[in-house]
């Protein structure tokens, strides 16, 4: 007797890391832009800012699921209790990484998953070590270009894995997908349907 195939999730998100994260673990999706605009504070209370980011990043699309789960996922860099987003040029992901320079600061990342019986939102965090960096060090990295669209101004999966020293936690949380606990919550909510649980 076959086992029907999964129903793909509908992954809110344009982001190429989250569709490079869901190959990587075998779970079949498909991927529609989020009709939601994000606001960041600098000043705002990280968790409750990327679970709530989440969340309606998920429901601005879940009329178009039918009965297949859709996933929310966002992410922010925090120091010291600051929000660090996407930078608005050279010059300020320039100032950014100058900051988390030698520091420890945190990737928060909100998940939510939305189907027509329920909805369940949850959050992960991933520290990170910056080495110390050098004046040539952000000069480099700056001219990469890397840092554009990347909150906190680093891809931690391209060169800027050059400015790290050390990564506690979930790696691929960094990335831009929190998937342990992405595969946590489809093993519990859907066990054997993904081939988890």
């Amino acid at each position: 007797m076959s086992v029907p195939p999964a129903p793909p999730l509908l992954l809110a998100s344009t982001s190429p890391q989250r569709r490079a994260i869901l190959q990587q673990l075998g779970i079949p999706f498909e991927v529609v832009s989020p009709r939601y605009v994000e606001k960041d504070p600098p000043e705002a209370d990280a968790v409750e800012l990327v679970r709530g980011h989440a969340r309606e990043k998920a429901r601005s699309v879940a009329g178009e699921a039918g009965d297949r789960p859709v996933l929310g996922v966002d992410t922010a860099v925090v120091l010291q209790g600051r929000i660090y987003g996407k930078p608005e040029g050279a010059a300020d992901a320039e100032r950014m990484l100058e900051r988390l320079s030698g520091k420890t600061h945190a990737v928060i990342s909100g998940l939510c998953l939305v189907t027509p019986g329920w909805e369940v939102v949850e959050h992960e965090a991933t520290r990170v070590v910056f080495r110390a960096l050098t004046p040539r060090d952000l000069g480099a990295y700056v001219a990469s270009g890397e840092w554009e669209g990347r909150a906190g101004g680093y891809a931690i999966q391209g060169r800027g894995a050059a400015l790290v020293s050390r990564v506690e936690g979930d790696y691929l949380n960094v990335v831009g997908l929190p998937a342990a606990l992405l595969v946590r919550l489809l093993a519990a909510r859907f066990p054997g349907v993904y081939g988890l649980g």
